[in-house]
C-alpha cells in the first residue's frame, strides 16, 4: 500500500470535514440568531397589546371616578333628579 497518497487525501478529507463542520455551526447561530428576533418580536406584539388594554382599562376607571367625583360634588337634589330620570 502506498501511504505516500494516503496521507494527503486524509488531510484533504480532514480539511473539508472541518471546513463543512465550521459552516454549519455558524448557520446554526445565525438561525438562534433569528429565532431570538422573532421571539422577541412575539413579546413585543404581546406586550403592545396588552398595553392597549390596559390604556383602555384606566380610561374606563377615569371615567367612572369623575362620575363618582361628580356625584359626590354635586347637590342632593340635582343628583336626586338625574337617579330618576334614569329610572
Amino acid at each position: 500500500m502506498n501511504f505516500g497518497i494516503l496521507i494527503p487525501i486524509t488531510a484533504i478529507i480532514a480539511t473539508a470535514w472541518v471546513i463543512v463542520a465550521v459552516l454549519r455551526y455558524r448557520q446554526g447561530e445565525g438561525a438562534a440568531k433569528r429565532a431570538a428576533s422573532l421571539a422577541e418580536a412575539e413579546i413585543n406584539a404581546r406586550l403592545a397589546h396588552e398595553n392597549e388594554g390596559l390604556r383602555l382599562m384606566i380610561k374606563r376607571q377615569e371615567e367612572r371616578l369623575a362620575v363618582l367625583e361628580r356625584i359626590a360634588t354635586d347637590p342632593a337634589t340635582r343628583t336626586a333628579h338625574e337617579i330618576e330620570q334614569l329610572r
